[in-house]
């Protein structure tokens, strides 16, 4: 057994965690998921939960991996010895595998978007229908299967690099370059005639998508961007020493996460409505309304080619928080199977996921409760797992981890700890449960 890892900073873990969150959730999900949701009073919901349910979470999850400096399961059976409570952390595991199951079928998608932008550099031109692009991308089965092949492949080889030689090492430079870059790209999209529709769709509520169903979906956005109720904060957390302020982290990773997230929207919905399209076009919006922008600024191929290397560095900063989870309960602490475990798990999740890489080609007409294998894995996740376990987890640091360990861990007592601890008790468990029952029962 060798010695178990530690982030070398505290730079370079509130980027690798903010990078779990600033990925996939806030630059491909939350913009789709606002669109088809009302946008303004989507994103109203979505803040609100991030910061009074997700960010309690967060911290919980911190304290509980910092506290057990282990992964969910073990740190757990450490915390709660004899309970069952390590089921929380098996759960994790298993919704992680999920995940990034279809999360490399998206990581394939960009692979594919970064290989064309190559080709219309080299003098193939761009195309006239980003949208039919999009389609023949997504239904070509050996491309979608061999592209999310080779995403699981890079994600695999940073993650048995180990914490600082791997994680933190691509999470330092990753994350600055592509918050440039979406500054620079929100620039453009604002300055596009027609902008302000999109501006007005963000930020001008229309009320009859005020209802619950609308509140389960931002709440789940906020956890699935935040990464919160899979365990995955707490394998972080878990390579966090004693001297680092839990609190101010898991508020400059709540942050990060909420200003990329309305960034994203900046960039999307004002090109969106510029261009004719839909906020409502789904999944595919960064891949159809985006390129469509690269159309309309001069030098628009190497932005393109510059903004599909950026995305593919933030669905790798999430993605490897995935595989991260399912490696370190894999391992159990025995370190020296960290590179084996990640080529062992990585195989798996991708076998796992080509139902969901064949979702819009072959296994187009395969449905279960009315849904593709690609939207049903993200139901699983959003709509269900990741709410049930953002509960127990609130439910364990608030019920079951004493006043005096949490208090510890957050710089003794204080009102902010008071605060937390009374949220994390009451106010996030209640709030998870009602949005729940009633979207349940509506």
């Amino acid at each position: 057994m060798t010695n178990r890892d530690q982030w070398t900073s505290k730079l370079g873990f509130i980027l690798a965690a903010a990078g779990s969150a600033i990925g996939l959730g806030a630059i491909w999900k939350f913009p789709y998921m606002a669109g088809m949701n009302g946008g303004s009073v989507f994103i109203f919901l979505f803040i609100i939960s991030t910061i009074l349910i997700g960010l309690p979470v967060l911290i919980a999850e911190f304290i509980i991996g910092r506290r057990g400096q282990a992964d969910a399961v073990t740190a757990m059976r450490k915390l709660a010895p004899g309970t069952a409570w390590p089921i929380v952390g098996k759960l994790g595991f298993v919704l992680s595998i999920i995940i990034l199951s279809f999360y490399s079928v998206v990581g394939g998608w960009i692979l594919s978007y970064l290989v064309r932008s190559s080709v219309f550099l080299a003098g193939g031109g761009m195309p006239d229908d980003f949208g039919m692009l999009f389609d023949q991308v997504i239904a070509d089965p050996k491309e979608a299967v061999l592209a999310q092949a080779v995403f699981m492949l890079l994600t695999v080889l940073i993650v048995s690099g180990g914490v600082k030689g791997g994680i933190e090492r691509a999470s330092k430079w990753m994350m600055p370059l592509l918050f440039v870059s979406f500054i620079i790209l929100a620039v453009r999209s604002l300055t596009l005639p027609g902008a302000m529709e999109g501006i007005r769709f963000m930020f001008v509520p229309d009320f009859s998508y005020l209802n619950g169903h609308t509140a389960l979906l931002a709440l789940g956005q906020a956890f699935f961007s935040l990464s919160v109720g899979i365990g995955g904060m707490i394998t972080y957390a878990s390579y966090l020493p004693k001297d680092e302020n839990l609190t101010k982290s898991a508020w400059s990773v709540t942050g990060l996460n909420i200003l990329i997230s309305i960034l994203a929207g900046l960039v999307i919905f004002p090109a969106v409505f510029a261009l004719g399209g839909s906020p409502a076009d789904g999944p595919g919006l960064i891949f159809v309304v985006l390129p469509a922008i690269f159309t309309n600024i001069p030098f628009g191929g190497w932005f393109m080619l510059l903004f599909f290397v950026l995305m593919l560095f933030a669905t790798l900063t999430s993605s490897i928080s995935m595989l991260e989870i399912t490696v370190s309960i894999g391992i159990r602490n025995k370190y020296d199977r960290r590179k084996r475990a990640a080529w062992v798990y990585g195989l798996i999740i991708f076998i796992v996921g080509i139902p969901s890489a064949l979702s819009f080609g072959l296994m187009a007409d395969v449905k279960l409760f009315g849904l593709s294998m690609f939207d049903l894995a993200d139901t699983i996740v959003s709509k269900f797992g990741m709410p049930i376990g953002a509960f127990l987890i609130s439910l364990f640091a608030g019920f079951v981890l004493s006043k005096t360990v949490t208090d510890e861990e957050l710089g003794g007592p204080s009102a902010a700890s008071a605060a937390w601890r009374l949220l994390v008790r009451w106010f996030c468990p209640a709030a998870i449960l009602v949005i729940f029952v009633s979207t349940l029962a509506g």
